[in-house]
Formats: C-alpha cells, sequence, structure tokens
C-alpha cells in the first residue's frame, strides 16, 4: 500500500505477492519502489500508477531486505537462503550471488557512494 503522508489516505493498493512483505525502499528519483517477501521474490512497482513493472526471481528463501544503490541502477536483497544479491533494476536480472554466510541473512546496506554493501 501506497499512503499520502499529507491527507492520511490510500493512494495505492498493490497486489501482487501472496505472502507477507518484510521490506520496502524507494528509489533515489523517487520512481520505483522495490518490495521484498515472506516469498521468493522481490517485486519493482510504478510510484506513479502503483502498477508491478517486474520481479526480482532468484532466492530459495524469503526475502528479508531490499534496498536500491544511491545512483538508483542497482538494487540489493538479503535472504534467509544465507545469500545476498545484486540486482540490475533496469532489466530486473541477477549481477551478482555474494555467498559466505553460514546463516539466513537478515539486511543489507549499501555505503553512501554506492561501491560497498
Amino acid at each position: 500500500r501506497v499512503w499520502s503522508i499529507d491527507k492520511g489516505g490510500l493512494i495505492y493498493l498493490m497486489a501482487g505477492h501472496t505472502s507477507g512483505v518484510n521490506s520496502v525502499c524507494i528509489t533515489p528519483d523517487g520512481k520505483h519502489i522495490i518490495s521484498g517477501s515472506e516469498g521468493t521474490t522481490a517485486r519493482v512497482w510504478s510510484l506513479d500508477t502503483g502498477k508491478q513493472t517486474g520481479q526480482l526471481v532468484g532466492h530459495a528463501s524469503c526475502i528479508k531486505s531490499v534496498s536500491v544503490t544511491p545512483d538508483g541502477k542497482h538494487v540489493v536483497s538479503a535472504s534467509w537462503d544465507r545469500t545476498v544479491r545484486v540486482w540490475a533494476l533496469d532489466t530486473y536480472r541477477q549481477i551478482h550471488q555474494l555467498d559466505g554466510h553460514t546463516e539466513a541473512v537478515n539486511g543489507a546496506c549499501i555505503t553512501p557512494d554506492g561501491k560497498h554493501i
């Protein structure tokens, strides 16, 4: 759901996830919302229309965290499948799978220069 801060009213009800949403972020340009869920996909939505524009598919377990690089070109997702993944926002394709964690990954953040996770 997208709510108006000024009026407190519902703007969009975005349907697509079939399980609970764990994390949401907005691109720096304010054009897209990325949501990560208890399912294995993250979804990309248009903030202008409330419609889904793409999916990030590849995790084997729930996605606990999503974040966007400062330049708005990449999404980083963290999952209970013990991976962190980097995605190209323009193609919705996975660029990197970062392995090495021995337990679930609950979150990931990006440095302000966008060079490190």
